[in-house]
């Protein structure tokens, strides 16, 4: 290990101390009891929701996955991806922020999205707590293992050590972290994380642009990529036998740019609708002191997103420039954000900057980690299984449950050939599937009841996999991304099995209204 990695190392070292910090500090008011673990007690202010919100959805992905695509592929896939993400978490935070936090207060004082959906058809069987609650485990455990992908890459590039083991490290260290802290050591980590992200995404792209000799200098080149820079068409890499691009002469070849039609367009901006169905963003909704502060929230959300989205994709693009050929894969290419930092910074300011990744993705699974913990311990466990159970047993199951999954994930991630942004797209469109269409008619379709329920979240779960593993494999207009069909698909289901069955009850109704009217007690 050279002095320059050592110096990379120690800042962030530094900065994974004062995360653990932060843990310790929450530790006390987080273990009180169930709520204060995986709700925080409903205290967050305006400033900590957004940007813990927006951090925790972020993810590495944002650092190395969406700079990755625009490396390899140009802008269009990149842009449209953002737009739509962009569109959807504004809609997300003015259409259904304020009514779902009113709603969970209405709904027997829901700190889950299981128990909130289950209060809100106050069911008995806990028939839908137990369907939303075996979703959650399953595309969060995929979502965590993304995550760790990006620990293992992150490290093993900074320190020519092996994958597997650097990644195996990284997952130890955010699984420590969160059965430590619960919800408020999370939302107040993730939103120093929210800061360091953003000042290490323009840091990067400044350097990155003045290093290709300008913006001007940037556009011309790409220019000359067939497809590289233009919002529809796709640039396509030449590859040999073994997935590699071909390099000539320094320079790697493309073939001519790829269609990029409006059916396209709609399928990449469809990662839009997934916000609302997005469990860690929602809870930050249910979590927020007073509705009446989600406005400025939203506000402050906004801004951190649009700049983070569009530096994050210009960032792949000048990559493109200064590194042609540094890397040669689709899953190489998402290095290119450590590329630049490392080679444009002294080694002790690259380390935090590297740090920004690491708070992207510490920042993402200690949330999915917790919310898939508290969807088996409070929602299987104590809402299914032994329902007189103590907060204390909950606790200690939750703190179980994070421990098997982060085993889970970690075997999912010891492929080190995997693309953070393909992992992070399917668990996304399953979220977003499963509880988006539900979210929404829970909130503004007073006719949905019980059953529409289980056929929104069952229809929009298997449409995903039914999609992304068969129909799309058909090639041309069905190879559309699973979340845009899924989605409609469950919103069909919805409606139609809502009302070919019994209405809900008066009191179902009657909760309704007062969340509509706004009579609900805080």
């Amino acid at each position: 290990m050279n002095n320059n990695t050592v110096q990379i190392l120690i800042a962030m070292v530094v900065y994974m101390a004062a995360v653990i910090g932060i843990g310790l500090v929450y530790a006390k008011r987080a273990n009180k009891n169930s709520e204060a673990y995986f709700l925080g007690g409903r205290s967050l202010g305006p400033w900590v929701t957004a940007m813990s919100a927006e951090a925790s959805d972020m993810s590495g992905w944002l650092l190395m996955g969406l700079p990755g695509v625009a490396y390899w592929c140009g802008l269009a896939d990149a842009f449209w991806t953002a737009f739509g993400l962009a569109v959807g978490t504004y809609l997300n935070w003015l259409v259904v922020s304020k009514r779902l936090r009113r709603y969970s207060v209405r709904a027997n004082n829901s700190i889950t999205l299981p128990e909130f959906f289950s209060n809100r058809f106050r069911e008995n069987k806990k028939t839908i707590m137990l369907i939303a609650a075996a979703f959650i485990l399953i595309f969060f455990t995929v979502y965590a293992s993304s995550c760790f992908v990006t620990c293992g890459k992150l490290f093993s590039t900074l320190f020519c050590a092996n994958y597997v083991t650097m990644m195996i490290v990284g997952a130890v260290f955010v699984l420590l972290y969160t059965v430590l802290g619960g919800f408020l050591a999370e939302s107040a980590s993730d939103f120093m994380q929210a800061i360091v992200m953003i000042v290490a995404l323009a840091v990067i792209v400044i350097l990155g642009t003045m290093q290709a000799g300008g913006i001007g200098a940037v556009i011309e080149n790409s220019k000359q990529i067939p497809g590289f820079l233009e919002f529809f068409g796709l640039a396509t890499p030449t590859l040999n036998a073994e997935g590699q691009q071909i390099v000539e002469a320094g320079k790697p070849l493309f073939g001519e740019a790829a269609d990029y039609g409006f059916l396209t367009v709609c399928s990449m901006m469809a990662w839009g609708l997934g916000y609302f169905g997005m469990p860690q963003v929602l809870l930050r909704f249910m979590a927020i002191r007073h509705e009446d502060e989600l406005k400025r929230s939203r506000r402050i959300a906004m801004i951190w997103v649009c700049i983070s989205l569009a530096v994050a994709v210009f960032i792949g693009i000048v990559g493109r420039q200064v590194y042609p050929d540094a890397h040669l894969t689709k899953s190489a290419a998402e290095n290119i954000f450590i590329t630049l930092a490392t080679n444009s910074l002294p080694p002790i300011i690259a380390g935090f900057v590297m740090a920004g990744i690491l708070a992207a993705t510490i920042s993402s699974s200690d949330s999915y980690l917790l919310i898939a913990a508290s969807a088996f311990a409070k929602n299987i466990f104590q809402g299914v299984c032994k329902k007189n159970a103590t907060d204390k047993q909950v606790m200690l199951v939750s703190r179980i449950t994070l421990l098997v999954l982060a085993l889970i994930g970690i075997v999912i991630a010891l492929d080190e050939n995997s693309v953070i942004f393909q992992i992070v797209s399917f668990a996304w469109a399953g979220f977003g599937a499963t509880f988006g269409p539900l979210m929404l008619f829970s909130l503004f379709w007073k006719r949905t009841n019980k059953a529409g329920a289980i056929a929104g979240m069952v229809s929009g779960a298997g449409m995903v996999f039914l999609w992304k593993l068969v129909i799309s494999k058909l090639g041309g207009v069905f190879a559309i991304y699973e979340l845009l069909p899924a989605f409609i698909f469950s919103c069909i289901c919805i409606v139609v099995v809502s009302l070919l069955t019994e209405k809900p009850s008066k009191e179902i109704e009657e909760d309704f209204e007062a969340v509509r009217t706004g009579a609900v007690a805080e």
